[in-house]
């Protein structure tokens, strides 16, 4: 983005960070939103990684900050400071692991304990394309999100089926955002790949785990 269009349309900056245990798609998940790509081999994310993206939307441009965290237990200690300033938490689980599914109360828990409720959470259930696999139902992840009072949704990274929904949502949920300017437009897409930066924050790795 030019300056002159940066200085006509400040930019709106938001912290989105990406909770779950170990191999849920999280990584997979960021991948598939910026570079439409999904990377079929494993590397667990070592620490936090950053990267961020602009969406345009029908009333202004948002700048996306994506912090990816570790799912490792070893690194539960550098989540909290993460969370702590963050605008959304994307809750993720695998579909094909019910323990995955099970710990999302103790991760939605930690973002309310950090956050209260001045943080947009949402709960993902990735990896739709292995649905012959499947152990959690949709009406469970939907009854759970209900429970706690947060989004919902199923993603698949792999097949990229609802990755731009997901990130379509949470936009249009966030602070100042005027809905009903958008409401009309919910079923079309709000494209997006079109400003990013890549950063390294204490991570070794831009894996697709």
């Amino acid at each position: 983005m030019s300056g002159a269009q940066d200085g006509a349309n400040p930019l709106s900056k938001y912290k989105l960070v990406f909770l779950g245990e170990q191999s849920v798609g999280k990584t997979s998940i960021i991948t598939r939103f910026m570079y439409d790509t999904f990377d079929t081999t494993y590397q667990a994310t070592i620490g936090i990684d950053f990267l961020s993206k602009t969406m345009y939307l029908e009333d202004r441009t948002v700048r996306l900050q994506l912090w990816d965290t570790a799912g490792q237990e070893r690194f539960r200690s550098l989540i909290p400071s993460y969370i702590r300033d963050s605008s959304v938490a994307l809750v993720i689980y695998d579909i094909t692991n019910r323990e995955s599914f099970v710990q999302t109360t103790k991760w939605i828990e930690d973002v309310r304990a950090e956050r209260g409720d001045e943080v947009i959470i949402v709960l993902v259930g990735n990896k739709t394309d292995l649905n012959d696999a499947r152990q959690v139902s949709t009406e469970e992840g939907e009854k759970k999100a209900r429970d706690f009072n947060v989004m919902f949704m199923e993603t698949s990274a792999k097949a990229g089926h609802n990755v731009k929904a997901l990130f379509k949502n949470i936009a249009l949920a966030l602070p100042g955002v005027d809905k009903s300017a958008n409401d009309a437009n919910r079923t079309s897409t709000i494209d997006v790949s079109l400003s990013t930066s890549n950063h390294n924050a204490t991570t070794e790795s831009d894996c697709a785990c």
